[in-house]
């Protein structure tokens, strides 16, 4: 949620930096500031008639203790009471009109932000490895899992329907390895506290973060709507935090959390959705990090690079590339994402998107740290795929298949896989 001392004092600069995202955000900012005109003139209404009352208290205070009569006073007193009250009532209605308006305005683009409107303008930052050559024509991982009975897209259909994968034998047991693998190495590694978190949320957390209410149609909820199953472990991991106050010594805070993640939006027909490429449920690790403003867009360097070494220690070449503006994500100021090759596919597939969401997530959910001066900021929140499966999946099968036939293992996975090789 946008600050709205910010938008009081520069409405055309935050009108100017939306636009930079293809937003077209003049009558909502209007609308945002009416809302807020208003309440700051039912509120300090309200402060006068309490200062009102206040008076008059005193004054009934007086009189009794004179022994006179203050019957016509007391009348007046409960007229201002109920009119406060009225007031309040009023105050109340505003502010959450305002509220509603701020909620659905996106975050601000970070002020270096590459200029662009879609993700074709987004600038390759670095680039890993090299695609591997293969004397044989690579298989994708649909006909490669099917041929190793590790993939059965026919019972997931028959099941569930499009959009869900069931992983049998050796596919299940490189799933597993894989969160555990990448779950050791954050929480070991690189000192994230691990978390096993709720897959239920309810709305509060949803809004914190940003996924509601812009994109409710895009969440599975429950009947009643109280709980949503969760699109990403940012949900209930960033929600620890809610409307608390930490201590400025606490931060940075780091965690490290598995879920399967459930999206109704799967993609359209064709070669980017086939097999495990798109899913409606899909597991991934993901890391947040809850830290101090001054050092947020170092800690975002930092996250991605442990985002990475994920990929290099599997030996996968991949892709870094910057969001631009028109392309980055409703909450985030800033984001890069890191997309793998996928030699089957002959595509790149993004397997980690790294963000800055700066104070936008921690105005929405209340939290804050005390700073050295004694006073209340908002922290800056981040976080970013550590990695996605199923992509990391499709990725190191067709990176790593044999000429014969089968997947050999890399070599960091071969410990906690427990073998060399599929098939």
């Amino acid at each position: 949620m946008l600050d709205i001392a910010l938008i009081r004092k520069d409405p055309e600069g935050v009108r100017a930096r939306l636009a930079t995202r293809g937003v077209a955000a003049t009558e909502g900012l209007a609308k945002v500031l009416q809302a807020d005109e208003e309440r700051r003139k039912l509120v300090g209404e309200v402060e006068k008639l309490k200062s009102e009352r206040n008076a008059i208290s005193k004054e009934i205070g007086g009189r009794k203790a004179k022994g006179e009569s203050a019957d016509d006073l007391m009348e007046g007193m409960k007229e201002k009471s109920d009119r406060i009250a009225e007031l309040d009532r009023k105050v109340a209605e505003v502010e959450a009109q305002q509220e509603g308006l701020l909620l659905s305005i996106p975050n601000l683009p970070w002020e270096g932000c590459p200029k662009g409107s879609s993700a074709a303008d987004n600038p390759v930052v670095t680039t890993w490895g090299e695609p591997k050559k293969f004397d044989f024509k690579p298989r994708d991982h649909v006909a490669l899992g099917e041929a190793l009975g590790i993939l059965d897209f026919t019972a997931s259909a028959k099941i569930s329907g499009s959009g869900f994968a069931v992983y049998k034998g050796a596919g299940a047991k490189l799933e597993r390895s894989l969160i555990s693998w990448m779950l050791n190495l954050h929480a070991g590694s690189h000192g994230y506290t691990e978390v096993s978190p709720p897959f239920l949320v309810r709305e509060t957390s949803m809004v914190g973060t940003g996924q509601l209410p812009k994109f409710r149609e895009d969440m599975y909820a429950t009947e009643g709507g109280e709980h949503f199953l969760v699109p990403t472990a940012e949900v209930p991991v960033t929600n620890l935090h809610r409307e608390e106050i930490l201590a400025e010594s606490d931060l940075p805070k780091r965690y490290a959390a598995y879920t399967p993640c459930f999206r109704k939006e799967a993609g359209s027909a064709g070669k980017e959705t086939r097999g495990l490429a798109r899913m409606h449920q899909f597991d991934k690790v993901e890391l947040v990090w809850i830290e101090h403003p001054d050092r947020s867009m170092k800690a975002l360097e930092e996250l991605c690079e442990h985002a990475e070494t994920v990929l290099q220690k599997l030996g996968l070449h991949y892709r870094k590339v910057e969001l631009c503006a028109g392309d980055i994500g409703f909450g985030a100021a800033r984001c890069y994402d890191l997309e793998v090759w996928a030699p089957g596919m002959g595509q790149f597939l993004e397997v980690s998107s790294c963000s800055n969401f700066m104070d936008f997530q921690a105005r929405r959910m209340g939290l804050r740290f005390k700073g050295s001066d004694g006073k209340n900021r908002p922290c800056h929140t981040l976080n970013g795929s550590g990695t996605a499966l199923a992509r990391l999946f499709i990725a190191l099968v067709e990176t790593y298949q044999t000429k014969d036939g089968k997947v050999e293992i890399p070599e960091d996975l071969r410990s906690i896989f427990g073998a060399s090789f599929i098939g």
